[in-house]
This record gives structure tokens, C-alpha cells and sequence, in this order.
């Protein structure tokens, strides 16, 4: 049986700390509060006493999973510090986490604390919130539960925060003691890209929070933009469940690509771009190399990519009117065997988001596998052959027996501005001949 919440009331919580405080006679150095050092009382107390904290970014991912798996409120955690049955919960997150190493090289903190001991002590507030050490506190209270082995864990050495400390404060505390090298050991990147929200939302630049967490502000941005991806596609992609343990794993570096892949794109293409995205992550392993090998396809292909998609399909792209309204291009507006800039990709998008999108798969993997390879004899001395052979194959392909009559004026300004093009390449290939 896992230990027993039993959480003492707030009131008396603060009573016993601070007589505790008043009585002591030892303070220790501590460097993470206020950017200074400071004396704090180093006492102990019953170990049942503090309560863990609920705003705890190494423990996110872990409470979105739960509130998702158990149908809680969104703020299940957050506003129940002083609920045994949300004590308990986090108790089982946390202990859990003091279970685990990193990487086979670093002990779990449970196995170095019943091998040695309570080492250091845990920091609270003066109402008893375990500020650093929450893991360490989980991991005490299943040993003691062993029992008498474990009997000398009664009680628990703590150091003990000003009563003026702030929520602020304890924030930034956390994060003072994440930019330390040796204590960053198992923050997986959601759970640090939302330290780092939350240090921006406290109303401080990219810069500041890269200076406090000893990091390039590149890199801070880098995480937030990433996050937001990350998000957004938990919120909207079909088939997820919306748990951060879904793209833990394997996907930070997908949606921190996605921003500078989507960069210059309108917003129908930036939709159009993560469904090329999201289907290609959640079909990764019928995928041949690294998921990163097909950023292209999500970006400056994806236009090429969804054309082959529809074309397959059998899906409509419609050309939008140009901007002048009278319905005639100016000059070139269809780059034959490139790109259909002004298309509408609305139909592919809905196929590959439908429940019943085998079909719809099937033709984005032999589509982005196609354009890569193509792109990748683009940047080779065939490349012009290429295109012309691409455009040729597209032209081969009109059928203009199946044509609308009211395409037919735009078909023409279009094959008038093909001619001049042949003409041009034309006297190109004289002049490269001699």
C-alpha cells in the first residue's frame, strides 16, 4: 500500500514552523531566492507535515496525463494543495519519478536516500510547501511506510523560506535551481518549455529569462514557439488524445522545426503545412529515415506535396482570383511543375484529417517521398532536365475534353504564357550550345 495522505490544516502547519523557527539555533546559506544570499532556519519536522507544491513544471506532463486519464478539471492540481485525495495523487507522480534514473547514470533518488540517508534538506514556505525536494519528500515517506528499518525518517530536516516569500518568488526559485548543471537531471522538454512560459508571463523579455535560466535567448524562444506547436497540435490534430505523454518522447524536435518551416507562408498554407506535419509524425514508422529527413515536404515542398496528394485523390484544388478581381492572371500565376501558389488545398487537408484517411496517407508518403527525391536531383547538375520533364508530363496529363468552358480564357492566357517561356529557354539552350 502506498503511503497515506493526511494533510494537517494550514493554520497549524504555519504554528508549528514557526515556533519551530523561533527556536532554532542553525541557518544555512541558500542562494536561489531573491538573487542573494541568504540565512535561512534549518529545522525538522514530523514528515507528515509539509504539503507538496502543485506548480510544479517537473511533474506537468505527469498531471496533464492523469487529468486526462481520470476526467478531472484542468486545474485539478493547481487549486488542490490542501485536498488529500490531489496530495495523494502527486505523491504517486512524484514518487514515481523518484523511481527513475536518467540514462542508466544517475541513481533514483530513492535508492541514494534509503542507502544514505536524508543528505540535504528540503526547502518549504512558512506555510509548509515543499518549494525543492518534492521528490525527495515522496521517496522519504514510502520508506518510512516500511517501517521500523525506516523509523529514523519521522521527521525530515527542512530549510525554511522568509513568510514573505511570493509566488513569484518560488517560481523563479525552481528555475534558479534548473540552471544549475547539476541539477538538471529529468525535466523532459515540455516541462521545461512551460518553466520557461511561465517565467515569460511573468512579464519578462526572452532575454531575461535566457540570463536567469544560463541559456542563449534564442534557445528561449526556440522553446516557447516549439511549445505553442506542440499545443496546438495536441488541441487540434484527429486521432490524439490531447496527453503530453503522446509527443514526450520523440516530437520536441518536429514542432520546434515547424515555426521556421511556416515562416513567410500565408495562413491557409500554414494549416495546410502542419496536416502534412502531423500526419507525417503520427505515420512515422512507415516512413523511410528520420522523420527530420522530410522537413522539406512541410516546408517549401508542401505546395508540390499536396498537388500530388490531390491529383491522386482526385481532389479539386480551385485557383484563386487574382487580386484585381477581373479574373485574369497576369501573367504566369500556375508555375507548371513547381508550385500552385493561389491553390486550395482545403479538400486535401479534410482527407487526411478524416477518421478514414488510409487512402489519404497512402498518397502524402508517396507524395513527400516523390518531391524529395526530385528535389534532391533539383540541386544536382539534372535539375533543369528535371523540371522540364516534370512540366512536360503535367502537360501530357490536360485533358482538355473534360475542361469548363469558363476556364477556357484562363487556360489560353496561361499557354501564352508558357510559349514565351519555351522561347526564352529556347534561346538559352543556342546560346549554351555555342
Amino acid at each position: 500500500m502506498p503511503y497515506k495522505i493526511q494533510i494537517t490544516a494550514p493554520v497549524t502547519r504555519a504554528a508549528t514552523i514557526a515556533s519551530k523557527v523561533v527556536a532554532s539555533t542553525e541557518k544555512r546559506e541558500f542562494y536561489g531566492f531573491r538573487n542573494r544570499v541568504h540565512h535561512l532556519p534549518f529545522i525538522q519536522v514530523p514528515i507528515d507535515l509539509p504539503v507538496y507544491r502543485m506548480e510544479n513544471f517537473r511533474t506537468f506532463t505527469d498531471q496533464r496525463d492523469y487529468i486526462a486519464e481520470h476526467g478531472k478539471k484542468a486545474d485539478y492540481f493547481l487549486a488542490g494543495t490542501e485536498s488529500e485525495e490531489v496530495q495523494q495523487a502527486q505523491h504517486q507522480l512524484l514518487h514515481r519519478l523518484a523511481l527513475k534514473g536518467k540514462a542508466d547514470s544517475v541513481i533514483p533518488v530513492a535508492e541514494v536516500l534509503e542507502a544514505e540517508g536524508q543528505r540535504q534538506p528540503l526547502l518549504i514556505t512558512a506555510g509548509g510547501i515543499v518549494v525543492n525536494g518534492n521528490r525527495r519528500l515522496a521517496a522519504l515517506r514510502e520508506l518510512y511506510d516500511q517501517g521500523s528499518k525506516f523509523a529514523h525518517f519521522s521527521h525530515i530536516d527542512v530549510l525554511v523560506l522568509p513568510a514573505d516569500a511570493t509566488a513569484e518568488d518560488i517560481v523563479d526559485i525552481e528555475a534558479n535551481l534548473q540552471a544549475v548543471p547539476e541539477t538538471k537531471l529529468d525535466y523532459d522538454w515540455i516541462g521545461e518549455a512551460q518553466l520557461i512560459s511561465r517565467l515569460v508571463n511573468l512579464g519578462r523579455t526572452p532575454k531575461v529569462v535566457a540570463d536567469q535560466l544560463r541559456r542563449k535567448e534564442k534557445d528561449i524562444k526556440y522553446a516557447i514557439q516549439t511549445l505553442a506547436e506542440a499545443d496546438l497540435y495536441l488541441k487540434e490534430a484527429p486521432g490524439t488524445q490531447g496527453n503530453y505523454s503522446e509527443i514526450r518522447e520523440d516530437a520536441e524536435q518536429l514542432f520546434g522545426d515547424l515555426p521556421k518551416l511556416l515562416e513567410g507562408k500565408s495562413e491557409a498554407m500554414k494549416e495546410a503545412s502542419r496536416a502534412i506535419a502531423w500526419s507525417l509524425y503520427q505515420n512515422k514508422g512507415r516512413l523511410e529515415g528520420r522523420l527530420y529527413d522530410y522537413n522539406a515536404a512541410i516546408g517549401s515542398l508542401a505546395d508540390n506535396v499536396l498537388d500530388r496528394v490531390a491529383d491522386e485523390l482526385g481532389i479539386v484544388t480551385e485557383v484563386e482570383e487574382d487580386a484585381d478581381g477581373d479574373g485574369e492572371a497576369d501573367d504566369f500565376a500556375i508555375d507548371i511543375g513547381d508550385e500552385l501558389q493561389s491553390a486550395n488545398f482545403a479538400g486535401v487537408i479534410a482527407a487526411l484529417r478524416s477518421p478514414d484517411n488510409e487512402a489519404a496517407i497512402e498518397a502524402l508518403i508517396e507524395a513527400v517521398q516523390t518531391e524529395i527525391q526530385l528535389d534532391k536531383g533539383q540541386k544536382s547538375g539534372g535539375a533543369a532536365l528535371k523540371a522540364i520533364q516534370q512540366a512536360h508530363t503535367k502537360l501530357a496529363s490536360v485533358d482538355m475534353s473534360r475542361a469548363e468552358k469558363s476556364t477556357v480564357g484562363k487556360i489560353s492566357k496561361q499557354l501564352d504564357a508558357i510559349k514565351r517561356i519555351v522561347a526564352d529557354l529556347e534561346d538559352k539552350i543556342l546560346k549554351h550550345k555555342r
